[in-house]
Parts: structure tokens; C-alpha cells; sequence
């Protein structure tokens, strides 16, 4: 099914493409008759917007894996940078949030642990939306930011860093075995800073999954059930991605990616301070309109990364 849905895509794709290419072929045309400074312009911005879809499709093409049509969490943790770090972890999910908005797809918050002074320790997103998994999968790995810091009263430049996670939903119809006798079970109170609107009986929940040490929570939702069944989603679903990463030596290379959450590991490099540039390691792409990224305008970075996995 999955597989028809990617397949579906690419053929849509394909004839955005085709339907570009033959408006290039009237309009050049229009200007073959009429060679004047506004026909010009339309067989540019023509040609143009056929390098957007051309480039649409080669993302398409590269969107044909098991889980990428499938919604996704994301995991944020802070690491080396103290509030500095919790607070770039607001940051990225500020950003996810923005991105997941602008693609139409519905974003909540899972689970997030309050960092010392600002930000979060830790925070788990939920994006659901066609493909989700699939673009966002090109976010997993070490972000570092560099800038003034605003914490620091003699405005000193600081960096910090934050470690990103994204792994698919498992879908129901997947078979993951989880033994009730393997999980460790807790009711928690859900944390928050004051005047959040987080819930304070004991209703959130926490799981171990004993063989494998994989602990999720959850916080966001009213009653203890409905907490437990998001928090056996996540689980199940990183329980899967262990099991394709043992099916499929190509899954290596997520597992590769988890460097440690520190200088010189990092995928991507965020510098606001002495200039303005951010770069993906991976890819050797770079752009100054850090702004514009920051607000969730992350498209040019998944497109090169998904086409440079190809």
C-alpha cells in the first residue's frame, strides 16, 4: 500500500513536470512571434518553476522508503551548553513546529522536561501528515548553535548543542510484540513551569521496556489510558525501527548518526554571531537567511539532503 502511495506521488510529480515543460513550449512560441521584454519574462519565470517541480520529483523519488509516508516524533534533547543548550532546544522546536504548520501538517507536543532557567531538557513533537517521516527523517543528528548569548550579562558568544531524533509511527496493522511482562509501568506527574496549562494529578505516564532499555513518556493528555496508548505508540514505533535497522544493514546509517551531542559531531551548524550562516555538514549546504530557517523554513536543507541520498 505504501509502496502504491509513492508510487502515486512520483506520477503526479512526473506530470506537474510534463505540464511545465509544455507551458515553456508556448510561451517560447508567443515570444518567437512577439520578442518583447514581458514574453521574455514569462518563458524565464516558466523555466524557472519547471526547475522547482524537476527538483519536487527528484524528492519524490527519494521518498520510497518502508516508513516515509508515515507521520513521525520528534525528540529534542539538549546536551552540551547548560541553559544555553535547553534554550536552542526551544528553538529547533519552535522550528519543527513552524515547518510542520507551513507543510499543513498537525504538530502537538508530546512529552517535554523543563530545562534550568529557560527552555526544555527535552522535548517530544508529533507531526502527522503524509510523508512526514519521510522529509523530516533528514533531521536526525547533532545541531549546533553558535551566538551572543542572551543569558550572558557580558553578552559573550556561546555554543550550544542539541541532539535530534526523528523515528517513524509504527501503523497499527504492524506486527510488534510487546510482552506486558517487559514493561515497567509508571503514573508521573506531568511536569511544567508555572502557569502552563499542563495537568498536575498524577496522569502522565512513563514505560520501560526492559530488554531493550527504551524508556518513553507522555503527558498531554487528560486521562492516565489515553497517555498509556500514545506512550505504547511511541514505543511500538521505536521498537519497529530497531527491528528494520536488524532487517536492513542500510538502517546503519541512522544508527551511525547518533554521534555524541558535542562539538564536532554536529550535522548542522547554526551561527547567528560574528555573521549569519547555516550550514549542513553533510551536504555542504548553506544559506544566510537564518531568520527565515529559524521560522520553520527548512525545505531547501530536506531537499538536498534527500537528494544527495540518492
Amino acid at each position: 500500500m505504501q509502496e502504491l502511495e509513492s508510487l502515486k506521488m512520483l506520477i503526479q510529480k512526473f506530470e506537474d513536470l510534463q505540464t511545465s515543460v509544455d507551458d515553456i513550449g508556448v510561451l517560447i512560441e508567443f515570444y518567437e512571434e512577439d520578442q518583447n521584454e514581458e514574453s521574455e519574462k514569462d518563458v524565464a519565470e516558466a523555466i524557472q518553476n519547471s526547475h522547482i517541480k524537476l527538483s519536487e520529483m527528484q524528492v519524490a523519488k527519494m521518498l520510497s522508503g518502508e516508513l516515509d509516508p508515515n507521520n513521525c516524533f520528534i525528540h529534542i534533547n539538549a546536551g552540551a551548553g547548560g541553559t544555553e543548550a535547553c534554550d536552542w532546544a526551544e528553538m529547533l522546536s519552535r522550528m519543527y513546529v513552524r515547518y510542520a504548520e507551513r507543510q499543513s501538517y498537525k504538530v502537538s507536543m508530546v512529552d517535554f522536561t523543563d530545562g534550568d532557567g529557560a527552555g526544555y531538557r527535552s522535548v517530544t513533537l508529533k507531526v502527522e501528515g503524509s510523508y512526514a517521516y519521510g522529509h523530516l527523517k533528514a533531521e536526525s543528528g547533532v545541531h549546533r548553535l553558535v551566538r551572543c548569548s542572551p543569558f550572558d550579562s557580558n553578552n559573550r558568544r556561546h555554543t550550544s548543542f542539541c541532539s535530534v531524533f526523528i523515528y517513524a509511527e509504527v501503523d497499527d496493522n504492524i506486527d510488534i510484540e510487546v510482552k506486558e511482562e517487559d514493561l515497567d509501568f509508571e503514573a508521573i506527574r506531568a511536569s511544567g513551569a508555572g502557569g502552563q496549562k499542563v495537568n498536575k494529578t498524577s496522569s502522565a505516564v512513563r514505560l520501560t521496556h526492559k530488554p531493550t532499555g527504551i524508556v518513553v513518556r507522555c503527558q498531554t493528555e487528560r486521562s492516565q489510558h489515553q497517555n498509556r496508548d500514545q506512550a505504547m505508540k511511541m514505543l511500538r514505533a521505536q521498537l519497529y525501527e530497531k527491528e528494520v535497522e536488524k532487517r536492513n544493514q542500510e538502517k546503519q546509517e541512522v544508527e551511525d548518526s547518533k554521534m555524541d551531542n558535542a562539538w564536532g559531531s554536529q550535522i548542522r551548524s547554526y551561527v547567528l554571531h560574528p555573521y549569519q550562516m547555516i550550514k549542513d555538514h553533510r551536504t555542504n549546504f548553506e544559506s544566510s537567511q537564518t531568520t527565515k530557517i529559524l521560522d520553520g523554513e527548512i525545505d531547501d536543507f530536506i531537499k538536498e539532503y534527500l537528494v544527495s541520498m540518492g
